[in-house]
């Protein structure tokens, strides 16, 4: 996952990702990330992740201790705070969590995924039925509708999975990965957001944008 998101943000249209500090590459993207000062890092937060590991979501101190721990871990890792946050699972999406989380991310000025004004679409994914996969869903033509049909005015994050197939991880989600790649650093995809006027930018331009906005 790591060189899909590196060559995903070199040869292509990525822009943003997130770390996910428990994860057993983290250092790797660590040393990754230096080497690409455009990409817009921020904390993926995780509770049960690679090793599927028990964590009682329904215990708010809980949630809030480890929250601050891997913020904590972010910080130790990069030497600076994470430019934006979400998590695994979109954990903090569900309803008991939402409001714990906006607590949380409130005092780091950065946005938390689908909130603060970002618009967040997630039908770039090969993977609408349970270990049913259809390719189309990640094609350049896919793409490109989302781009023409659900990118509107302000700010919009479109979430990708790149990566590719190597024998020390498995998942449900693989092969797949290797499309969104292939599709990702496809000229098209960037010929169609110039000819739509978007600026391609990452989640580090978000804080002076809102501050010029507000000037």
């Amino acid at each position: 996952m790591n060189r899909g998101i590196l060559e995903g943000h070199i040869r292509g249209v990525v822009s943003s990702a997130s770390l996910m500090v428990t994860g057993r590459a983290a250092h790797e993207a660590v040393a990754i990330s230096r080497d690409c000062p455009r990409l817009s890092v921020g904390l993926h937060w995780d509770v049960w992740g690679e090793g599927e590991r028990q964590f009682d979501i329904t215990d708010l101190p809980a949630v809030r201790r480890e929250f601050c721990r891997q913020v904590e871990e972010f910080h130790r890792l990069m030497g600076r705070m994470p430019t934006h946050i979400d998590s695994h699972y979109h954990l903090h999406r569900r309803a008991e969590l939402l409001p714990v989380f906006g607590e949380l991310v409130e005092p780091l000025g950065v946005p938390l995924r689908g909130e603060r004004g970002v618009h967040f679409i997630g039908g770039f994914y090969a993977q609408w039925e349970w270990m049913i996969t259809n390719l189309e869903y990640v094609s350049v033509p896919k793409l490109q509708d989302i781009l023409h049909t659900e990118v509107g005015e302000g700010w919009t994050e479109l979430s990708c999975h790149p990566g590719y197939v190597s024998p020390d991880f498995t998942s449900v989600y693989l092969t797949e990965r290797e499309t969104e790649v292939r599709t990702l650093t496809d000229s098209r995809i960037r010929d169609t957001i110039e000819q739509l006027g978007i600026c391609l930018v990452g989640y580090a331009d978000y804080p002076k944008a809102m501050q010029d906005s507000n000037a």
